[in-house]
């Protein structure tokens, strides 16, 4: 592999981050996705996106006479090491990291991407690409520069590099011999104090102990703890720790399959994809991810007006996230548009009232937390329970989010049931009788109404619908088992999941749905729906089967251990945002419950 070669851009994406901001290391080492001052920022790194035009919107070090290229993670952290080979013989290993570790009594997370470049045999040559864009790829960024360093006028915030590699090489694009560990630090267009080398060292050294000592406090199943220890650090870089939010994936606009325009902002953090991350990482006992999150929701729900929710927030809350398109970005394999922002946030979802109520019922009882809730926050709490109830029989977008139709969905009254009854719950164990006898009459309503309404019979054997007006199916029934709605082995969920099986069903993967929607027929499988049947088939005895399914997923992966949102069922190719955090829940839940316990271990 040429230096000089042009690849076509592909998911198999290397994640670094500090839960401030993020970054994408394609296979040639080259940092091509990366926001400044935050996930939902300016993507001063944009070559992913940028068509023909790879070259602009990248940081890469490019080693003369390159033949191959090899990464991997330090254990256990998102530190990254690529070696690169050459032809002679020489080669040269690239350390990725972002900051993070405790220093002055606070988290150390700044805007900045760190690389030290390595000789680790011959006499290696490199060049150093570094060509960051402004203003969504309109530009490349204006430089300026001192002995040291050189600065970058990019968007909102200037950034700085600082080195001891040669400032004139890197300026003119020469390639020069690396003898010696080079260090850069790319971070806020400020004097770097210390020395460079020694300081930066450290940083890394700090990083990989924090992540290190992370990871050490998970409670992970049995089998698949490698597998389930990247997903949970992924799922940790997807969170926004300033305020909590959890953001969908890392990346905008790659498309859900080729030409289709199905190209989404997923740089924000939606309710229901939040409620799905907490809910993993609970069960790995990631408390402080927890934490965070339900600081967010506590905010949302202060400025929710009569207790009305959107489905997604920007990552500091903010509710207008108009969706427009970046002129300059070519997209994905020039698949454009490369959207910024998502209209969703004007959509009626009802079923993010459930995904409120369901991860703050364990800040009322469990005695880890730090902060446990208390009574004013279950007065919020039922303020939020009061918009279910209302709006549990009302048509709205759904959870895949029609644009163009409204229907009464299921899943969004079986969530506004989750709610009733999760209050109830919590009243109960407050000593509230009086509140717990409200709101359990109300959850048994609801389920009336959801089986009265969404069980259709068609013939001897009928099924839940995907809504109250019509017959079809989607992937969400099989959620039934995990909101506690119905038992696996109670007929009428055996009865549709047979029939979510016949119709959505792709070998080894599963649509959402297979009607058309907005854009015509689905062309890709989604990942996390094929998780669902996963779990479905273990929790009704089909473990085999679902342990065999399970592996096939995983085959599927990245090298980086992570999955996209969409794949084609034909030929397994990833699709869609990346990394996908529901993917990546699918993976931790899954493993969770098909591991062998650690007891039986001899």
């Amino acid at each position: 592999m040429g230096t000089n070669d042009k690849m076509q851009p592909d998911l198999e994406l290397w994640p670094i981050g500090n839960c401030q901001v993020s970054g994408l290391i394609d296979r040639r080492g080259g940092l091509v996705w990366g926001c400044v001052p935050r996930v939902d920022g300016d993507p001063v790194f944009c070559s992913l996106l940028n068509g023909e035009n790879p070259d602009a919107g990248v940081w890469r070090f490019e080693l003369e006479g390159q033949v191959s290229a090899r990464q991997e993670y330090i254990r256990n952290t998102p530190n990254l090491v690529t070696t690169l080979e050459a032809e002679d013989g020489s080669a040269v290993e690239i350390l990725d990291f972002c900051p993070r570790y405790e220093r002055s009594g606070r988290m150390y997370r700044p805007v900045s991407f760190v690389r030290i470049v390595r000789p680790i045999a011959g006499n290696p040559r490199i060049k150093v690409v570094l060509r960051p864009m402004k203003n969504h790829g309109a530009s490349l960024a204006e430089t300026t520069n001192g002995t040291n360093h050189i600065r970058f006028l990019t968007t909102g915030q200037a950034l700085r590099l600082s080195t001891d590699a040669p400032i004139g090489y890197i300026l003119e694009g020469r390639t020069f011999r690396v003898e010696d560990d080079t260090h850069f630090f790319l971070g806020p267009d400020e004097p770097f104090v210390g020395n460079l080398r020694e300081e930066v060292r450290g940083m890394e050294q700090l990083t990989r102990k924090y992540w290190q000592l992370w990871v050490r406090s998970l409670a992970t199943p049995f089998e698949w703890q490698e597998e389930v220890i990247r997903c949970a650090i992924t799922l940790k870089l997807c969170q926004h720790e300033e305020t909590g939010a959890i953001v969908a994936a890392l990346t905008t606009s790659i498309p859900e399959a080729p030409g289709s325009e199905r190209n989404w902002d997923y740089r924000y953090c939606w309710i229901r994809d939040s409620y799905y991350t907490v809910q993993a990482l609970n069960r790995l006992g990631a408390l402080d991810v927890l934490e965070k999150y339900l600081s967010f929701l506590r905010n949302i729900v202060d400025n929710a007006e009569g207790g009305q929710i959107q489905p997604l927030y920007s990552v500091m809350g903010v509710a207008e996230l108009d969706e427009t398109t970046a002129p300059y970005l070519a997209g994905y394999r020039g698949m454009g548009p490369v959207r910024i922002g998502n209209a969703a946030y004007k959509q009626v979802q009802h079923d993010c009232y459930g995904q409120i109520v369901l991860p703050t019922v364990q800040g009322f009882i469990d005695q880890r937390l730090l902060r446990i809730a208390d009574d004013s926050d279950f007065e919020a709490l039922e303020k939020v329970g009061e918009m279910a109830w209302k709006m549990h029989d009302q048509p709205d977008a759904g959870l895949w989010e029609f644009r163009t139709r409204q229907e009464v969905h299921t899943y969004s009254a079986v969530m506004s049931w989750a709610a009733c009854d999760r209050l109830a719950t919590v009243a109960g164990l407050r000593g509230k009788d009086d509140r717990a006898a409200f709101w359990q009459e109300r959850a048994d309503s609801v389920r009336c109404k959801i089986d009265a309404e969404a069980w259709k019979q068609n013939g001897e054997a009928g099924h839940y619908g995907a809504s109250f007006e019509s017959d079809y199916l989607d992937a969400s029934l099989l959620q039934l088992l995990e909101l506690r709605f119905i038992a696996p082995d109670d007929d009428r969920f055996q009865s549709t999941f047979a029939m979510v099986e016949r119709d959505l069903r792709r070998g080894e993967h599963m649509l959402r749905y297979a009607a058309e929607d907005d854009f015509g027929a689905p062309e890709t499988a989604f990942n996390i729906c094929t998780f669902w049947l996963i779990e479905a088939l273990a929790l009704m005895g089909r473990k085999d089967e679902a342990r065999e399914l399970f592996c096939t997923m995983l085959d599927h992966r990245t090298g980086s251990g992570l999955l996209s949102e969409d794949m084609d069922f034909e030929t397994g190719e990833l699709w869609g945002n990346f990394p996908q955090t529901y993917s990546l829940v699918g993976v931790i839940n899954c493993a969770g419950l098909l591991s062998r316990p650690w007891n039986t271990v001899r």
